[in-house]
């Protein structure tokens, strides 16, 4: 936990960030969980995972931007990602997940309204091709605000999805609170270093609260998504899905890009919905970091990769 807890603290440190991007040795790894940087790798990728009959979301990589037009251009970015995915016949299997926070919410000055109005021009891309948006939840200072901008988007968009961390100890609540019908929502256990006063510290309370999170999703008429690699809890949601009599078709798994790949198309093959959360961009360090801080396996990978330069 200490050494997550550090790698956490790390992805937020602009010196770190210099040190780790600057090493010749680091895309190694890197291209175990990205994509690529350009929206032609993003492309690549999801038609390959399509056609092992998979499906996607992809996360145009960004985070915590404080520039008017960094902001735009994640927008933009984002609108040239849908049209490329309609343009290839691949819009309705792959929808896109949005950090408010790259789109404009950390700016200074009328962050809120600027980010909601960038996320409703996705919204208007995504829905002129067909497909949905996931509006990613980022550390706690941001759920109330966030949340607030997923209610705002699905007065016109209904399909929009929410993500929950069941880490935080507000979580149960604003589960019951989404659980309504037609509700997507994404259950993560969290990764983001978050203090004790709002978060649970130890994993075996994470996981307890994921199973309590995922009982009110299950028992709800919305539609969840299981977003774990843990075999303990997918067992377990499969077990919940038996026991509320859900179709295969209302609800799904989701993984991360190049993480249990086997485990992906095992539970695609069996029937299940999988869908795999692609992330792409120049600006992969924050999630790279949060890759490491949640297995020591990848750290140690990594540290052999510089080691062996």
């Amino acid at each position: 936990m200490l050494l997550s807890s550090s790698l956490l603290v790390a992805a937020r440190s602009p010196r770190i960030r210099q040190l780790v991007t600057t090493f010749p040795a680091t895309r190694k790894l890197v291209d175990r969980f990205v994509a690529g940087e350009a929206t032609a790798d993003a492309l690549t990728t999801t038609r390959s995972l399509v056609d092992d009959g998979l499906t996607v979301t992809l996360d145009h990589l960004g985070e915590d931007t404080t520039d008017v037009a960094a902001a735009a251009a994640t927008r933009d970015a984002y609108r040239t990602l849908l049209a490329t995915l309609a343009d290839a016949g691949l819009a309705a299997r792959a929808e896109v997940s949005l950090k408010l926070s790259a789109l404009g919410q950390a700016l200074p000055v009328d962050g809120q309204r600027i980010a909601l109005e960038h996320a409703v021009a996705i919204c208007q891309a995504a829905a002129a091709v067909g497909t949905t948006v996931t509006v990613d939840m980022e550390d706690h200072t941001t759920v109330d605000a966030t949340l607030a901008t997923v209610s705002q988007l699905r007065a016109e968009f209904p399909w929009v999805g929410a993500v929950l961390q069941s880490c935080l100890k507000r979580t149960l609540g604003d589960c019951a609170d989404l659980a309504g019908a037609g509700s997507r929502v994404r259950l993560v256990k969290g990764a983001y270093a978050e203090p004790a006063s709002v978060a649970y510290q130890d994993k075996h309370a994470v996981d307890q609260a994921y199973v309590h999170c995922m009982h009110t999703l299950f028992a709800g008429s919305g539609y969840p998504m299981i977003a774990t690699h843990d075999p303990r809890m997918l067992a377990i949601a499969g077990t919940l899905a038996s026991t509320y009599d859900r179709p295969s078709d209302s609800f799904e798994y989701q993984m991360l890009y190049g993480i249990r790949v086997a485990e992906q198309r095992a539970l695609a093959d069996a029937g299940n919905r999988i869908r795999v959360y692609v992330p792409y961009g120049a600006d992969w360090y924050g999630y790279f970091m949060r890759r490491l801080a949640e297995r020591p396996a990848n750290l140690g990978f990594f540290l052999r990769s510089l080691v062996s330069r």
